[in-house]
């Protein structure tokens, strides 16, 4: 008895144990910081725009969690805290999450054939859910935005023709390489992803299943999520939430799916999220693909796609400069939502601002 409470006292008293905190309703705040690192960071996140022209950096909200504690938040009109923003692409990684509960729930396998749960995928029967994870479906897909519209299998599908049912119309697209041998992005495979969940949890338990599986358990309570036509959640784009909300989504993959005492995704399924794909070629994208997360991992030879930031930082990313990072090792999650549209915003110099104002003021 006597040893046990002497290492319980000696863990009190070490310099690397710390309390953990987690959000309640409302977040709850840590000490405020600031200084010139603030000051910089403040600087390149918000500069004075002309928005008539739309170039650009323009931040719509900045918010930093660290040990579990707001710390920092700042917003730019119209977004406040209690808006729910376009979180473009950042669906992609909230889908894998969604995911990663019915995982838990054993309803599937990664090696599982698409076509299994999602029919229309028997033309390409070799197909496996975990190829569509790592966008390496070989769907001849043409994730091309507004410089390339014409050639732009994403247009289509959300715009025109195949905005009534996105994943069919992914499914109908030619193969330009074997399943799981080549990575291209592709918002095709996450609606893939999104349709099969139909038939993995249910028709009946589909249409709030995000909600009951992940936002409420995290206390997420202001999520929207479009479905296209036949009722699919269109995985790929159209996820809203606040910043304060996306950021618990960042704290439980920081702590490796737990959220409290619970085990809210299976510590190997975050595993995979985190796992760079293997056949990913450097140099295709800014960072380094896993399961629907973006790695800052060496790849192919290339040095670390932000080179400021930590091996372990991971991210979701969205178009226009929507992000949430997450850097376990220092125990920051940073959510940033902004509209970009010149390209000029960089995830690197924003990490490295972020880090010299937050990271080291890290409590043991």
């Amino acid at each position: 008895m006597f040893k046990g409470l002497s290492l319980l006292f000696i863990l009190l008293l070490s310099p690397t144990a710390h309390a953990e905190n987690w959000p309640a309703e409302q977040w709850s705040t840590g000490p405020t910081l600031t200084g010139p690192a603030l000051e910089a960071l403040e600087a390149y996140a918000f500069p004075t725009r002309d928005d008539s022209t739309r170039k650009g950096i323009r931040t719509d909200a900045l918010l930093v969690i660290r040990d579990g504690q707001l710390i920092y938040e700042r917003y730019a009109g119209p977004t406040t805290a209690d808006t729910p923003h376009l979180t473009w692409s950042i669906s992609k990684s909230l889908m894998a999450a969604v995911l990663g509960v019915a995982y838990g729930e054993g309803l599937f396998k990664l090696e599982d054939p698409a076509s299994k749960f999602y029919p229309a995928l028997q033309k390409h029967p070799a197909i496996t859910l975990a190829d569509l994870l790592h966008w390496a479906s070989g769907l001849d897909w043409q994730e091309d935005y507004e410089y390339a519209p014409l050639k732009s299998s994403v247009v289509a599908m959300l715009y025109t023709r195949g905005h009534h049912d996105m994943a069919a119309f992914t499914a109908d697209h030619a193969e330009y390489a074997k399943p799981g041998e080549a990575f291209r992005y592709s918002s095709g495979d996450s609606n893939l992803l999104a349709a099969a969940l139909k038939n993995i949890v249910g028709p009946a338990r589909y249409p709030d299943y995000p909600w009951n599986a992940l936002f409420e358990p995290l206390g997420i309570r202001h999520a929207v999520w479009e479905t296209d036509a036949t009722g699919t959640f269109v995985a790929s784009s159209y996820a809203y939430l606040t910043a304060r909300d996306l950021a618990r989504v960042g704290l439980l993959m920081a702590r490796d799916g737990r959220w409290g005492e619970w085990q809210l995704l299976p510590k190997d399924w975050v595993a995979f999220n985190r796992q760079p794909f293997d056949r990913y070629k450097a140099h295709q994208d800014e960072a380094v693909p896993g399961g629907q997360w973006w790695l800052n991992r060496a790849a192919d030879g290339a040095a670390r796609p932000w080179p400021d930031a930590p091996a372990d930082t991971f991210a979701a990313l969205g178009h226009w400069g929507q992000a949430m990072y997450v850097i376990p090792s220092e125990r920051l999650v940073i959510v940033r939502y902004g509209d970009d549209r010149d390209g000029s915003y960089r995830h690197n110099e924003l990490l490295k601002l972020a880090r010299q104002a937050f990271a080291g003021a890290v409590q043991p």
